[in-house]
């Protein structure tokens, strides 16, 4: 039975902690979105998910949780979308002592997701993404990414799917552009979100629902406060009205509609900050995007809140490592033709928009997010990854969960994961990574359209299934060599790849060292004068220089040796 509300006889006391700004949480707008059908309808979503609320509350437990069973039942989706909802949702959760992310693989279905949460999660994906946004140096961007491709035109040239394609060539949207838009959804959306997660009592007008503590703590899936170093622990220490609760009373609930004035006065002060912010100084991309020299590359745009942005690095090697990225997530934008070593333990990750590079992920506990990337070969060892509108890139992983292919995919190939380097065990143990565990040929294509994006498709594309990814020819799979960067630091435990290999890749990787050490005994064993011994050897430098220009990597030995 619901408690009713105690009226006040005075107003409450003013906020408990005036300075913090509220800001939206990115990881359910950034990778919690499912291109899934019938997890929600875009136009009207709290239409759509008020009965499937009914439905998933009858069908929960006592603890007010569901399994993927009931998942499955309520939005009439397979088991398959019913896991990896629960899957995605236990990525972005707000808390991280709930079950749901606590859970081991084979647990995840019998603890399941709170209502609450699932219910938000299931409302966000009516959530448009904003738009990329052209550079504003045509001519750097026209230098750095290719004027054409093998696949322009391959489509109809004003389909919305080369739209998208297109759009690749431009640039991710700024930190505050995407703060400000999740904000404004937020804002035009919060009074479904409250009534989603109110109780309704006795009476009539603007307390005919309440909302209780526990309840209010869920909005944190969706909002935070806290800036620079001056974080609240939780929601509710940030209200005027749960903030001072006495553990030892029973905390009376609060009218919904206070709950929703309360907040929605919190994000247009956050707004009015973000503009204020935007308007003091020009936001864009470094301009690093056109520069050759390592040293001018080797800096990472981050504050004590948002990601730390590596953007526009081009031609050179770029080498980060878990002292140097402060952030909790990481977003990689807009790189061309690099290597970009990112060797640190962090919860997300973003590949965007790059073209013909390498990019090594340390260890991404949380997920990571691959999309517009053309001709890219991401190295990763992680928990989950979601690859978007990618052509011809390559994909070693690491990976505890099925692979996740979304959009408009063209010739992506996958393998298990080919490197290590000294902290890797040390941090995927930091964020939870089982190595005994590497799901990376078990890739899961959904729909050939976003419907999280702002175009607007034609009939049936939506029914049209991603292009999934084959696998790379065991006689193809080669270790990657990360060179020694941690010179005159301390070295980790880590001695060799942690994921083992299938045995088709272990044979061949075998044989390959077997033939190299038979090539070099051989020459051993020759017989040859010192003229020709030098000859040779000569030859094997000459041979191995060319291969070092023709392919881009005397850039690495030059910013090895720079470093």
């Amino acid at each position: 039975m619901t408690e009713q509300v105690i009226n006040q006889s005075s107003p409450p006391d003013p906020d408990p902690n005036p300075n913090p700004v509220i800001h939206p949480r990115r990881a359910p707008f950034e990778h919690g979105l499912l291109p899934i059908q019938n997890l929600v309808s875009p136009d009207n979503p709290i239409q759509t998910l008020a009965p499937i609320k009914q439905k998933l509350t009858y069908l929960a437990t006592n603890n007010h949780r569901v399994g993927s069973s009931a998942i499955s039942d309520a939005l009439l989706i397979s088991s398959d979308h019913a896991r990896l909802v629960l899957d995605t949702l236990a990525s972005v959760l707000h808390s991280e002592t709930d079950p749901l992310v606590t859970a081991e693989p084979e647990e995840v279905d019998s603890i399941g997701a709170d209502v609450r949460d699932l219910v938000l999660f299931l409302y966000v994906q009516s959530y448009k993404k904003l738009m990329p946004r052209t550079h504003k140096d045509s001519a750097a961007v026209a230098d750095v990414w290719p004027s054409a491709s093998a696949f322009d035109g391959y489509l109809s040239a004003l389909s919305p799917i080369q739209l998208v394609r297109s759009n690749s060539r431009r640039f991710m949207p700024s930190p505050a552009d995407e703060e400000a838009h999740q904000l404004s959804y937020l804002q035009k959306h919060m009074a479904n979100i409250i009534s989603l997660l109110a109780d309704p009592v006795e009476g009539e007008g603007d307390e005919s629902s309440v909302l209780s503590l526990e309840s209010f703590e869920h909005i944190g899936f969706l909002l935070h406060f806290g800036d620079k170093g001056s974080d609240v622990p939780s929601l509710s220490h940030a209200t005027p009205f749960f903030a001072n609760s006495d553990p030892a009373v029973p905390v009376v609930p609060v009218p919904a509609s206070q709950v929703h004035d309360w907040l929605l006065k919190n994000i247009a002060s956050a707004l009015e900050t973000i503009s204020d912010r935007v308007s003091g100084k020009e936001i864009g991309p470094s301009n690093a995007s056109d520069q050759d020299a390592c040293v001018a590359l080797n800096e990472v745009s981050s504050n004590d809140r948002g990601p730390c942005i590596i953007e526009g690095v081009s031609k050179t090697s770029l080498f980060k490592q878990a002292s140097d990225l402060k952030g909790r997530s990481v977003k990689v934008a807009n790189c061309h033709d690099s290597v970009i070593y990112l060797l640190a333990p962090f919860r997300y990750a973003t590949v965007y928009g790059c073209s013909d590079s390498t990019i090594v992920l340390g260890a991404a506990g949380k997920a990571v997010r691959v999309e517009h990337c053309e001709r890219v070969h991401v190295i990763a060892a992680t928990k989950r990854i979601c690859i978007a509108n990618c052509r011809e890139c390559v994909f070693f992983l690491g990976v505890n969960q099925r692979p996740l292919i979304v959009g408009d995919n063209h010739k992506l190939q996958m393998a298990p994961y080919n490197t290590f380097y000294s902290h890797l065990e040390e941090h995927m143990t930091e964020v939870g990574i089982v190595p005994t565990i590497n799901r990376w040929n078990e890739s899961l294509a959904l729909g050939a359209v976003d419907p999280h994006d702002s175009l607007s498709h034609p009939t049936g594309a939506s029914d049209k299934q991603s292009e999934s990814a084959s696998c790379v020819d065991p006689d193809q799979f080669t270790n990657f060599l990360i060179p020694n960067w941690f010179a005159g630091e301390a070295l980790g435990s880590t001695k060799d790849n942690p994921f083992p290999l299938p045995d088709a890749y272990r044979a061949v990787q075998q044989k390959s060292l077997k033939n190299l050490e038979e090539t070099r005994q051989s020459l051993r064993e020759t017989p040859l004068e010192d003229k020709r011994k030098r000859e040779l050897t000569t030859a094997f430098h000459m041979h191995f220089k060319d291969w070092l220009y023709a392919t881009g990597n005397i850039r690495q030995l030059y910013c090895l040796q720079g470093d």
